[in-house]
């Protein structure tokens, strides 16, 4: 079963990856796709469908999946390749480093299970893998927050020449960013709200967290900015330094990853970097293996659901 991270009555986009690839690959015939016997948990299974003749299950052979899709790329071919983050991050770094992005290959991997999406355990909640892929040379790191942004995403990295990490939500996905007149661009952040207060930079359905905290921490009479940087690397240094600067805000990085080498900490270090040095604090999952267990309890345990980010802003705030 797929558990959803959305609100009961929220609005959801089925599957926002896999229609939008499917969508491009229509007009695109160099596109293919490619996963180690995931298709139906990534969502790869949409594009499987719509183009038969241009899927390739590798079955469960993640390191062969990287090597077989860079063989396809240096034959002109554009791969989509789909794996559980996990596996990516750890299973074939490898394979990807000296295979895929050493060689500016145009791969574009494109994985589920980020962070905490689920509640298996350690062995398929890949809290690290934004700070090992950050470490990799050339290698863009993409981010989404809902179903728009995905399928925007997911049409960018198709366009961009060269190799891409992007972390994927499935199934039912939230629709949260259409309320807010947003469009994606490769390595742009969006100011999605205006506050006096508070500045949170976020990522991935963080974004959506720090939204629906700002509006329960607004009835407090606390003023909440948020601005969304989808694009992990290259970071908008400009957009982040300018926002960062601006008053004398709390700015708070929420990110569904570990507090360890991921956005919190490229932030901190661009702002140190630069001469900028706001309070500045971190919500993000501990250095530290993460529980099995039902989503909505694991997000309050560990801080990350809109309630729990909601009181530590006011906590922050005293």
């Amino acid at each position: 079963m797929i558990a959803s991270l959305a609100a009961e009555g929220q609005a959801t986009r089925p599957a926002p990856f896999g229609h939008a690839l499917a969508e491009i690959a229509a007009a695109r015939p160099e596109i293919v796709g490619m996963t180690a016997d995931l298709s139906k948990y990534t969502d790869l299974h949409v594009f499987a469908a719509a183009h038969p003749d241009r899927f390739y299950q590798m079955g469960m052979a993640e390191q062969l999946l990287m090597l077989a899709a860079a063989g396809m790329a240096h034959e002109g071919f554009v791969p989509f390749v789909t794996t559980y983050a996990v596996f990516a991050s750890r299973r074939t770094y490898d394979f990807i480093s000296q295979a895929i992005v050493e060689e500016g290959l145009n791969v574009k991997i494109c994985c589920a299970l980020p962070g905490l999406t689920t509640g298996y355990g350690p062995s398929h909640q890949a809290t690290d893998d934004l700070a090992i892929f950050r470490a990799m040379p050339d290698l863009t790191v993409v981010d989404p927050c809902d179903a728009l942004d995905t399928e925007q995403a997911t049409r960018a990295i198709a366009d961009h020449d060269g190799p891409v990490y992007m972390r994927l939500l499935r199934g039912n996905v939230p629709l949260v960013l259409d309320a807010y007149d947003y469009s994606f661009e490769l390595g742009r952040a969006k100011l999605l709200r205006e506050g006096r207060d508070v500045l949170v930079i976020a990522s991935g359905f963080m974004t959506m967290r720090a939204l629906e905290a700002a509006e329960a921490l607004a009835v407090d009479g606390v003023d909440v900015a948020v601005l969304h940087s989808p694009t992990i690397k290259p970071l908008d240094a400009g957009t982040i330094l300018r926002e960062a600067g601006r008053g004398d805000r709390l700015v708070v990085v929420a990110e569904n990853h570990s507090e360890i080498g991921g956005l919190g900490e490229a932030v901190a270090a661009l702002l140190m970097r630069s001469g900028i040095h706001p309070a500045f604090r971190q919500i993000a999952l501990p250095d530290a293996f993460l529980d099995a267990g039902a989503l909505p309890t694991l997000h309050d345990r560990y801080g990350i659901s809109a309630r729990a980010v909601a009181a530590r802003i006011k906590d922050w705030l005293g």
